[in-house]
């Protein structure tokens, strides 16, 4: 019998979390319940943390050098700890989610798989939810707000890239040289005979970059379900070239929270700023977090986002209270 995907069956994450503080490495009381959810003849795996007295949800995104289970590691617990619901989702070529055969993924695959989920979500439980994305999880949040709308409360970016924006896409991949030259070739993935070929993400964007710790990176990159993955040509055409629902300057869905590490060598604050600043119709908050990497594993700044992120969501719940009541 053929077993559901799970991390019981990985040992990368429990050698990458050793990296961290003390306090975010799990133990055997405080595991993530595993689930799987069907979607498209994918096997899209869940890391979940019930909390049935919780006033809201937090759906978490990882981006393209991690997956949900280091999503689970840095926030699910930690909010779960703090009264909030939280699931962690693996995004099909990530984690441990098994991909449908013969698939070629797309960006917008992604995209389309988190609104299906947020709707899966609201039709078995009408608690507001929230969208929290790391790195490149961060722009998925918006995407998926905008088609979303009223479903999603508020959404919670580190960070809202712009690949649209040359200067952000050629800073965010591996040199600038390298992106000039590979950039235009993207477009391959749009060939049939093509669309399957994978490339190495380490080629691609600033894995290096990932973490400052440089014993924690080496432990990232050799997790081919996190920052030592191949993707298809067919993901990477579509995500260097995303289709914008809503352009910033008309979004309204709901407010957004940059959660900005304060040492991030791959995507510093400029990159997000040249989007977020573009949104001027519902509020926009930024808090920098200190000494904290890309993906961040370092104090204070994991427990600065925690914070900031559980203070979002209060202030954005007593808001929507006082609206329904007048």
């Amino acid at each position: 019998m053929k077993t559901e995907p799970s991390y019981r069956n990985q040992a990368a994450w429990s050698r990458i979390q050793a990296h961290l503080p003390l306090k975010y490495r799990f133990t055997a009381a405080d595991m993530p319940e595993e689930e799987t959810w069907e979607w498209h003849g994918h096997k899209i795996h869940l890391d979940r943390y019930r909390r049935s007295d919780a006033p809201a949800r937090v759906i978490l995104f990882h981006g393209v050098g991690t997956n949900g289970r280091q999503m689970s590691t840095i926030l699910g617990r930690p909010l779960a700890q703090s009264g909030i619901e939280t699931v962690a989702v693996d995004m099909p070529g990530y984690g441990v989610t098994e991909v449908a055969p013969g698939s070629h993924v797309t960006y917008d695959d992604w995209v389309q798989a988190g609104t299906d989920f947020v709707a899966a979500e609201m039709a078995r439980d009408p608690r507001p939810i929230f969208l929290y994305g790391l790195s490149a999880g961060g722009m998925l949040t918006y995407h998926v707000a905008s088609r979303s709308r009223a479903r999603v409360s508020g959404i919670v970016g580190m960070t809202f890239l712009d690949l649209r924006d040359r200067k952000v896409a050629l800073g965010a991949t591996l040199t600038p040289w390298l992106g000039r030259l590979s950039l235009p070739m993207l477009g391959l993935g749009k060939l049939p005979g093509l669309r399957s070929l994978k490339l190495p993400m380490r080629l691609v964007g600033k894995m290096h970059k990932l973490v400052n710790d440089r014993a924690a990176v080496r432990e990232m990159m050799r997790d081919g379900t996190s920052a030592g993955n191949w993707a298809q040509l067919s993901f990477l055409q579509d995500f260097m070239t995303p289709k914008f629902d809503i352009e910033p300057e008309d979004f309204c869905v709901c407010p957004v929270l940059l959660t900005q590490p304060a040492e991030d060598g791959w995507t510093p604050l400029w990159m997000a700023k040249a989007f977020t600043d573009r949104i001027k119709k519902v509020p926009v908050r930024t808090v920098m977090l200190e000494n904290a990497s890309h993906y961040p594993i370092e104090e204070p700044g994991l427990t600065q986002m925690h914070d900031a992120i559980v203070a979002f969501i209060r202030e954005n719940l007593a808001t929507k209270t006082i609206r329904a009541v007048a």
